[in-house]
Formats: C-alpha cells, sequence, structure tokens
C-alpha cells in the first residue's frame, strides 16, 4: 500500500470511528452524570457531558496503529509516540473524573514527553542534552496550552485538524504523517458533535490529548532538523496557543491579577465581545493556523528565511496581543462568570460556595456571559491560585 493512501487511509478511518463513537460516549456521560453541569455562573441551560476526547484518542490511535501495521511502519517512536498519548489521555480521563493536583499531572506529562523525546529523537539547536530539556519543556506546555484553548466550542478540535491536517499535507513522513492524519481525522468526526452549539464536551482527556499528540508529532517530524529553522517552524505551526498564552499573562499582569487565576481573557473571550459569532472565532483562528503551518512549510523546504519568518511571526503576535488587550478582559460578565468546575464534584462543591456568598439564585441573563463555554477547569501548566470563591476554579 502506498504511503499516501495509507496516510489518507487513516484519516478517513479516524474520522468515521470518532463520528460514530462520540455519539454512545456522549449517552453514557448523560447516564453516568459526567456532565458540565449549568448553574449561576454559566450560561447554557442543560448538562453537557464530557468524554468527547476518549472518542478522539481511540480513533486516533485505532487508525494511526491500523494504518501503520498495514503500511508496514515499525518505527519504534510511531509506537512510544501513541502510547504515551494513551497514557496523557487517561491522565485527562481521570481528571475528568476526580480533580487531580497540577504536580501530578505536570509529573505525568513531563514524563511521557521525555519518552518519547529520548525514543523519537528531536531537533537540534544548540547541541547536547539542552536541546532535550528544550523539547520536553515544549511538549508540556503546548499540551496545557490545548488544555487553555478548550473554553469555546469547537476551537480545540478545529485548530487541531487545520494543523494536523496542514503538517501532514506539506512535511509528514510515514510515521508522524500517519499519527497526524489521524489526530486531524479524528477531530473532524468529533466536530460534527462539538461544533456550536455543543453536544458534548473534549474534557482534559481530549484536550490534553490533541495538544500532546500534535506537539509530539510536530517534534517526531522534525528530529533531523537543526539551526534556528527548528524554532522557527514550531513558533509557526502553534502561533495560535503561542499568542494566547502570551495575552494571558499579559493581561494579568498589567491587571495585577495572579498570573495562575483562571479568566475569561484569553483571544476567543475577546472575539466574541468585539462582536464576532462563535463559529466566525473558530474560522478566523483557524484561518491564521493555517497560515503559519504554510509559512512554516515554506521555511523547511528554504523558500523563506528562517530570519525573516521569525521577524514577521513575533511582530504578528506583539500586534495581536495588543490589539486583543484593548478589548476588556471582563466586561459584561457576572461576578462569578470566570470560573466553572467541570466535574460533578466539583460542581457540587462550587454550588456550596455560591449558596454562602449569595451569588446561587441569581438570575444571569443569557446577554452577560458571551458564551456558554468561556471558562473551564484547570490546566496543570497554569492552575487557579486566586479568585471568586470557589474551591476548585476553570480552564483559562
Amino acid at each position: 500500500m502506498s504511503s499516501a493512501l495509507c496516510t489518507a487511509g487513516a484519516g478517513a478511518a479516524a474520522l468515521l470511528l470518532a463520528l460514530v463513537l462520540t455519539e454512545p460516549l456522549r449517552r453514557f456521560a448523560v447516564l453516568h452524570g459526567i456532565t458540565d453541569r449549568p448553574n449561576a455562573r454559566k450560561a447554557h441551560t442543560r448538562p453537557t457531558p464530557y468524554l468527547g476526547g476518549v472518542a478522539v484518542a481511540v480513533a486516533t490511535l485505532a487508525a494511526g496503529t491500523a494504518a501503520a501495521i498495514a503500511r508496514s511502519v515499525l518505527d519504534p517512536a510511531l509506537a512510544v509516540l501513541l502510547g504515551c498519548g494513551t497514557i496523557v489521555c487517561v491522565l485527562g480521563l481521570v481528571d475528568d473524573l476526580r480533580q487531580l493536583g497540577p504536580g501530578i499531572r505536570l509529573c505525568v506529562e513531563t514524563s511521557a514527553a521525555a519518552t518519547v523525546v529520548l525514543v523519537g529523537g528531536h531537533p537540534t539547536l544548540f547541541g547536547g542534552a539542552f536541546d532535550a530539556v528544550l523539547a520536553v519543556l515544549w511538549i508540556v506546555f503546548m499540551t496545557n496550552a490545548f488544555n487553555l484553548l478548550d473554553n469555546m466550542d469547537g476551537v480545540a478540535s478545529s485548530l487541531c485538524a487545520v494543523i494536523g491536517g496542514v503538517v501532514c499535507l506539506t512535511d509528514a513522513s510515514d510515521g508522524p504523517g500517519v499519527v497526524m492524519a489521524a489526530l486531524a481525522g479524528a477531530c473532524l468526526g468529533f466536530l460534527f458533535h462539538n461544533r456550536h452549539p455543543a453536544r458534548i464536551f473534549l474534557g482534559d482527556a481530549g484536550s490534553l490529548f490533541l495538544g500532546f499528540t500534535l506537539s509530539s508529532g510536530v517534534m517526531v517530524l522534525h528530529r533531523g532538523a537543526d539551526g534556528l529553522s527548528v524554532p522557527v517552524v514550531l513558533l509557526l505551526v502553534t502561533l495560535i496557543p503561542t499568542v494566547d498564552t502570551a495575552l494571558v499573562m499579559t493581561s494579568r499582569y498589567r491587571e495585577s491579577r495572579p498570573l495562575l487565576q483562571g479568566g475569561t481573557d484569553h483571544m476567543t473571550h475577546r472575539l466574541r465581545r468585539m462582536g464576532m459569532t462563535v463559529q466566525q472565532v473558530v474560522h478566523a483562528l483557524c484561518f491564521v493556523a493555517a497560515l503559519g503551518c504554510l509559512s512554516g512549510s515554506l521555511v523547511t523546504h528554504g523558500a523563506v528565511a528562517p530570519g525573516v519568518a521569525l521577524v514577521a511571526a513575533v511582530l504578528v503576535g506583539a500586534v495581536a496581543v495588543r490589539l486583543l488587550l484593548r478589548v476588556p478582559s471582563t466586561a459584561g460578565l457576572p461576578p462569578h462568570a470566570e470560573v466553572r468546575a467541570s466535574t460533578p464534584g466539583r460542581t457540587a462543591r462550587s454550588v456550596g460556595t455560591l449558596r454562602r456568598s449569595g451569588t446561587l439564585g441569581r438570575r444571569v441573563q443569557p446577554a452577560d456571559v458571551p458564551h456558554s463555554r468561556e471558562v473551564g477547569t484547570n490546566s496543570a501548566m497554569f492552575p487557579a491560585a486566586s479568585g471568586p470563591p470557589a474551591p476548585n476554579s476553570s480552564r483559562g
């Protein structure tokens, strides 16, 4: 079987698997109460189930493994990539069901990333062990950056589908190409259920899996590269999550808020406050992500000088952050709208806190919250340090 046909087959199979598996998982989550329940801080009016990420992970792993076997790709790096992706997915699933501390999450994520780097290799920038450390840190950072981006219907899965698809079409080799194609296909299949208004959410099991698998796949793909082109390509491919993190950190510093406190100050939230619809936000971010991936491909193939691309990416990111900082980070939101609990246990504890504070029972108008998923659960990299009086805060 040819490489192109095998890769295309992996994407198509993953798309169908995710499309079919998501609905029974949605029903299972509803039946067992694995849902994001509405309360005074949320705009959605009915419990929305998690476990969508499990469908994406199963579809990606099954299609990727089958395609690799059919293609006779016996690369150990591919096996490690899929195996560590499974571990990260299980980590996220446990966190969905029972909140884990950031220390445990970071420990598991770092161990998985280190395994991928040690077995699959990494690009060369400075030479020596320092390059391996940088590679591990970048994978962990991107894993949690995608966890943070999962704050609006269809955003994380759409971005992953676009980035994985473009990388697969322009730069991927046999092993990483199969994984990227399967991941992009699984995200597309899941989007039939996750596009606005979403019937099911990724959960941490999905958002962590997306970030880890995508960043690890790109890292393995560029394991033979060296020089300035390596960090430039990685920056261009992940421009959206990188700019979003810079925006959030800068905003919280300027407003004298704890840097690790969750909130509705991401680019998705600000674009919504500018009057864009959810679909427009998703389309705009995907367009920029595709341009970044194509620019990275041009750098990889020597069509654009790495220095020129780096300057352009930094300027675009700086201008975007500066313009978005002009949009209020919390305008139009009720006092406790910045955070939400993401599991049944967390919801119960948060409701008790809201009763004591007098917030529960106060009516929240739909116009107050631009979108029902503008707030989410912690990421391991950016856990909430303080803020509204809920014992567990949310993604963002």
